[in-house]
């Protein structure tokens, strides 16, 4: 059922989702416009895998990356991998990670943070929306605090197994409860933008077209 939810997500423009919601009264579920895909062209759509954590200067470079290894182990496959990491200053992603997530069936990650080995992430094709590059790693200075509980980022709050979609135009989280509801509800919106598009490409006055369909 999930997977099922997550393809016919993904073939859903997030701009189309997010007015979707927004008709029904939903709020703070776009998040933030400064999480950027390294890959345009790729959308993104599965549950959330969530992960906390926090700068921890000092600590040894064996314990970070002790902690950071047993948090790619604990990923769940056909999940996003959601990182609030309370940090603007090293990358929370870079080659290694990302093809061990991958080869675990993670289907991309979203990072309230930054990124490196960004020209491999391409390669590999693993979608990956965060804010910033940088070449500094964790080690030494950042260790993870929490897995599969409730994040924030920016103003939207993440539950575990909340939908996230992502395309390049950002991202929004659908919540798991109203999930099925929204991606219906998604198709049958593009399946009525259809419709304004063709009318207007056939000559249609644009407020003739809204008045006719309801949509624009």
């Amino acid at each position: 059922m999930e997977e099922d939810i997550a393809n016919r997500l993904k073939r859903c423009p997030t701009a189309v989702v997010h007015d979707v919601m927004r008709a029904r009264g939903l709020r703070d579920f776009t998040l933030p416009h400064e999480l950027r895909p390294i890959m345009p062209d790729e959308s993104l759509a599965g549950p959330a895998f969530t992960v906390e954590g926090s700068p921890a200067p000092g600590t040894d470079a064996d314990t970070t990356l002790l902690a950071w290894t047993w948090l790619l182990s604990q990923s769940k496959p056909a999940h996003v991998w959601v990182l609030q990491p309370h940090d603007r200053t090293v990358a929370h992603m870079g080659e290694l990670s990302a093809q061990t997530l991958k080869s675990k069936g993670v289907l991309g990650c979203v990072l309230d943070g930054g990124a490196r080995d960004v020209a491999a992430l391409r390669a590999m094709r693993f979608p990956t929306w965060c804010r910033y590059f940088t070449p500094r790693d964790i080690v030494a200075y950042w260790m993870p605090k929490a897995i599969e509980q409730d994040i924030r980022i920016g103003d939207v709050i993440i539950n575990p197994g909340d939908y996230i979609l992502g395309d390049c135009d950002g991202l929004v989280r659908v919540p798991s409860g109203l999930a099925k509801e929204i991606v219906v509800a998604a198709e049958q919106t593009m399946t009525s933008e259809n419709r304004v598009r063709s009318a207007i490409l056939n000559g249609m006055d644009p407020q003739e077209a809204y008045r006719t369909f309801g949509k624009f």
